[in-house]
């Protein structure tokens, strides 16, 4: 792939900001990622960032350096059994087509994370989730590049150290690896989980009388389309926000002082709690709250967006 030099980034994040990178490539293989590494050392650029879906970032200035777009691609099967899929899935192909993909092929256990923006290359980095289910609930393995060493490194379930939002990609291995696939255990088997949020509401107002994995995804697309602005639309990174995570003791005081405040039990502790970002972030009167084209969403007050030519530290300062 060819790289080129003072690209505008507008067009590959989803907040629309646009900034400019220094140099700029597009990698669909091992061999072109190594290539153009090899470029960049040659031509003595000293930072690089790797770039997915773009949902994940938000640029504030011009980028002095060099950004590679992970466009690595494929789907297949490598091993079935009477209850499970396994599906390798390339870094570079969009999620949410991915889930629409397993949906149509009756591959359950993803059709909750349905309509989340990004690749797949994000998903285990930062732990995706939505309505109870999370990255880690499907994961199996990833093969990752390892930037330094130049090989390959497989990663299990553990391996990855997953949290809330979190695993050991934006910790202790923090841009020394490029994820090139994402391995998902899936069911063959009904396993549903809609309690979680509006889902079961939302089924009842379709109409559903036999539950399905289709039914789901749908009723998480009704769900988020209702609430969150699409980014092609509305310049935006999906939810910006994390729902913070309290003790009993705080959980009680709170109660004290605001005994409507939603929580629920952090499915990990059963002496945490987790209080809505959104649910805090409203009561402080921001939910719609805009200046110039930067803002807080009229809808969903987790989303920041960008209403046209805001600038990425405008946004920024939104979300302090």
């Amino acid at each position: 792939m060819q790289m080129q030099y003072n690209v505008s980034l507008k067009p590959y994040n989803t907040f629309g900001i646009d900034v400019l990178a220094k140099c700029f490539a597009k990698f669909n293989s091992v061999e072109v990622l190594e290539q153009l590494l090899n470029q960049i050392k040659n031509e003595d650029f000293s930072k690089k960032l790797f770039l997915g879906g773009g949902s994940n970032i938000l640029f504030t200035k011009n980028y002095d350096g060099c950004i590679l777009k992970n466009e690595l691609k494929g789907i297949e099967i490598i091993q079935e059994n009477e209850n499970h899929i396994y599906l390798k899935v390339a870094a570079g192909e969009v999620w949410h087509e991915l889930v629409m993909y397993c949906v149509e092929n009756n591959f359950n256990g993803i059709e909750n994370l349905s309509l989340i923006p990004g690749n797949v290359g994000a998903s285990p980095m930062q732990n995706i989730g939505a309505y109870g289910i999370e990255t880690k609930d499907i994961f199996h393995s990833l093969e990752a590049y390892h930037i330094e060493e130049k090989k390959m490194v497989s990663f299990n379930n553990a391996d990855c150290e997953f949290g809330y939002r979190e695993s050991i990609f934006k910790k202790q291995l923090k841009d020394q690896f490029v994820i090139l696939n994402v391995t998902f255990k899936l069911s063959k088997q009904a396993n549903f989980q809609i309690s979680y949020g509006a889902i079961e509401q939302e089924l009842a107002n379709m109409g559903v009388k036999e539950l399905s994995n289709k039914a789901i995804a749908q009723a998480v697309i009704n769900i988020r389309s209702s609430k969150l602005p699409n980014p092609k639309l509305i310049g935006n990174a999906g939810s910006f926000f994390k729902n913070p995570t309290v003790d009993e003791t705080v959980m009680q005081s709170l109660l004290n002082s605001f005994p409507s405040i939603p929580h629920f039990v952090n499915k990990k502790s059963s002496v945490e709690y987790k209080i809505p970002a959104a649910w805090l972030i409203e009561q402080c009167g921001w939910k719609g709250y805009r200046n110039n084209d930067a803002g807080c969403h009229i809808n969903q007050p987790l989303v920041l967006v960008n209403y046209g030519n805001a600038s990425g530290n405008e946004i920024f300062e939104s979300a302090g």
